[in-house]
């Protein structure tokens, strides 16, 4: 293979300056939120893990984007492509895996907080860590750089995601043992972490999955490549919603507003 059958490897000026002002922006400010996250991890506290090993896959996804800048031999490029495949998988298996946890606290709350550990969270997390290596190292073994095994891989997450979110909203009304806060930043996770799926990730599924013609256009490719690279920086944005303050604020202020229109076609009615 050679870089220019690579579909995430664009030339051009535009995708060259958005990738490095991600680079600049992303990497750093993600390995901030790593060491912050860090520190609140406590046994009674186990909801950073998933946060951070998310985030550490984006490096994964920064460590691409160097080398595509720094433009190196076409080798090179394959392997770190194939780094990149690794990082984006493990990337979606952690947002299922925030999604479910969320889910669960609203819904079986009684049940999460008995089997909610460090020990239990580290599992899945190596799980999640070794199930798409093995996946990559086979795919490429088998199928070189198949990508449209790779784009049904990453669909499997979607209806997850979506039964996470509407089972979240179903029960929200039955867990008053969550405050409204807590409700709020949860429902608020939920819905970020499928909009992420839904208008970064899905774009580029759906690319590899139709023919041959639509992934040679070279517009409609850039697009979304340039998409899919914006996916580190939107995970920043759940690492605000673990914590609270600023984020319960402007959840808040949402809802009230929401409100307040509701009453008023209630009123005009």
């Amino acid at each position: 293979s050679t870089s220019d059958d690579i579909p995430y490897n664009i030339e051009g000026n535009i995708p060259y300056v958005i990738t490095c002002v991600i680079i600049s922006f992303g990497l750093p400010l993600t390995l901030l939120a790593i060491y912050s996250l860090y520190s609140q991890v406590q046994s009674n506290n186990v909801a950073p893990i998933f946060i951070i090993n998310l985030l550490i896959s984006d490096i994964f996804q920064f460590c691409y984007m160097i080398v595509g800048v720094a433009k190196p031999e076409d080798l090179i490029v394959v392997i770190f492509l194939i780094i990149y495949c690794f990082g984006l998988m493990v990337s979606v298996g952690f947002m299922v895996c925030i999604a479910l946890e969320r889910y669960l606290i609203i819904a079986w709350p009684l049940w999460y907080r008995v089997r909610r550990t460090i020990k239990s969270s580290l599992v899945i997390c190596v799980v999640v860590w070794i199930l798409p290596l093995v996946h990559v190292l086979i795919l490429y073994v088998l199928f070189g750089t198949s990508f449209i095994i790779f784009a049904v891989f990453l669909l499997i997450p979607f209806p997850l995601l979506i039964f996470f979110l509407g089972g979240t909203l179903k029960a929200l009304s039955a867990a008053i043992s969550v405050s409204s806060d807590e409700k709020r930043r949860i429902v608020g996770m939920l819905v970020l972490v499928l909009l992420i799926y839904t208008l970064l990730f899905l774009p580029t599924i759906i690319m590899f999955i139709l023919a041959e013609e639509a992934r040679d256009n070279d517009t409609f490719t850039s697009l979304i490549v340039i998409l899919l690279r914006f996916s580190p920086l939107a995970d920043l944005i759940l690492y605000f919603f673990m914590r609270k303050g600023v984020i319960d604020k402007l959840l808040a202020s949402l809802c009230c507003c929401r409100k307040d229109s509701d009453d008023n076609s209630r009123s005009s009615v």
